[in-house]
């Protein structure tokens, strides 16, 4: 039986059972006592997470954290074992990068993105419409503290950024990952010495590393975050804010027809990556100590870039004229979101889709101006290792709305690390009739 689904995006092929001849039958087994169980299930007994189970957001300094288990697509959300079972469903007989769900074998995927500021990877497997992250990690490297300047990476922050690969590396062996991709950004394209770090990273964590253009990289933006679109708008103003640059994408939908979900990404009607990033901008003009004054020196720094923007007349009629909402992709929104929210520990439950009004923005991006440094360290939802960066994102996202003032602001907790997921998804087919169907070879990490 085939089903498919009105949009033409989704098909789903049903094969009845082949029958079991009757001298192979077997007995029904027993009730599932605890015993039976671990007799008939090599993993051993399965139950339900609780809440307690729940992991902290892993390599998040912020203060409680979030589960670090997520779905993406039709069921956003989902709830792993503790760190270190075997997740739910099993891998199938010691077949390592293999789980079974709703009957048939779905492979393993990994993507790892290297930024300026962090290195996050995410292993998942698809689902109907979308996948479902088995296992996440992420860790703030700062790789390109200081590259502004000196237009290299130190040798310190390679080191952190090396440690942080070969964990990742560990886990893509854990998990027996085959098909993955792991980009590296800004930091590794400014730096003269970026291709030297790659090669280290081959050889010392066994990761082969690509350094993606800034085009592959907007773009990957807008395929992580699509699922978040409103479906009633007329295009949307997406941004990523970047340790190092920040991409901004205009999605014009006047003439979707319908079109939803990964397919929007065909409607990129323009786009720019500005070379600055919460960590050069605030080692311009300074993170802890952040006045007024200083604040709008660091909005003007954006502002100026932004002239270069193409089509940014046709941008600013469209959004005067239709219904054209922004989606924000970083830490600098997720930070505003959580403020707004009044959250007592980050929860990426709560975050990941929120909206917030023009008015509700700008009120707390002054609430943030007026704290201290060591009030923005106690914040939860800042904590250390965003203190001296927050400002100058806020002053990013400043430049932007100046510029494009949209009534609306949807926040994304996902970016470049989903958009890769969704990219090899979709080109190994893997909606369409529940199986991959990879070429041999295609896309593979070389090892």
């Amino acid at each position: 039986m085939v089903h498919v689904e009105p949009d033409g995006t989704s098909v789903h092929i049903e094969t009845p059972p082949a029958p079991v001849p009757e001298p192979e039958r077997q007995e029904r087994p027993k009730a599932k006592t605890q015993e039976n169980r671990s007799k008939q299930d090599p993993y051993g007994p399965r139950r339900k997470p609780r809440p307690n189970d729940e992991p902290r957001r892993d390599g998040d300094t912020r203060k409680g954290g979030a589960p670090n288990s997520q779905s993406y697509g039709k069921d956003r959300f989902w709830k792993a074992g503790r760190e270190g079972k075997q997740p739910y469903p099993p891998q199938l007989g010691g077949q390592q990068g293999l789980y079974k769900a709703n009957g048939h074998v779905k492979e393993l995927y990994a993507a790892l993105d290297l930024g300026t500021n962090n290195c996050r990877l995410l292993i998942a497997r698809p689902e109907q419409r979308g996948f479902r992250v088995v296992d996440a990690y992420s860790r703030i490297v700062r790789l390109g503290e200081g590259v502004g300047s000196s237009k290299r990476l130190s040798d310190a922050a390679m080191e952190r950024a090396i440690e942080a690969l070969k964990i990742c590396r560990q886990k893509l062996d854990e998990r027996g990952v085959k098909r993955s991709r792991l980009i590296a950004t800004e930091a590794c394209r400014a730096a003269d010495n970026g291709e030297e770090f790659i090669t280290r990273a081959r050889d010392e964590a066994g990761l082969y590393l690509e350094i993606v253009s800034q085009e592959t990289e907007a773009r990957l933006a807008v395929a992580g975050c699509v699922s978040l679109v409103d479906p009633d708008a007329d295009g949307v103003l997406l941004f990523d804010i970047g340790g190092g640059s920040s991409e901004i994408v205009w999605l014009d939908l006047r003439n979707r027809y319908g079109a939803r979900g990964f397919a929007l990404t065909r409607f990129i009607r323009t786009w720019i990556s500005l070379p600055v990033g919460v960590v050069n901008l605030a080692e311009r003009h300074g993170g802890k100590n952040v006045t007024s004054d200083l604040f709008e020196a660091m909005i003007q720094d954006v502002a100026e870039k932004l002239e270069a923007f193409p089509l940014s007349r046709e941008l600013s009629r469209a959004i005067e004229t239709g219904n054209v909402h922004m989606l924000g992709t970083s830490g600098t929104v997720t930070t505003l979101a959580g403020v707004h929210l009044e959250l007592k520990r980050y929860d990426r439950r709560r975050v990941d889709g929120a909206w917030m009004d023009s008015e509700d923005v700008s009120a707390m991006v002054g609430k943030l101006l007026a704290m201290s440094y060591e009030q923005r360290v106690l914040n939860p939802c800042i904590g250390e290792d965003r203190a001296d960066l927050v400002l100058a994102g806020c002053a990013i996202l400043e430049a932007i709305r100046r510029k494009w003032p949209c009534q609306r602001l949807r926040v994304a907790d996902r970016g470049l690390r989903e958009g890769i997921l969704m990219e090899m998804m979709a080109s190994d087919k893997v909606w369409r009739g529940g199986q991959n169907k990879r070429r041999s070879g295609v896309g593979k990490e070389k090892r």
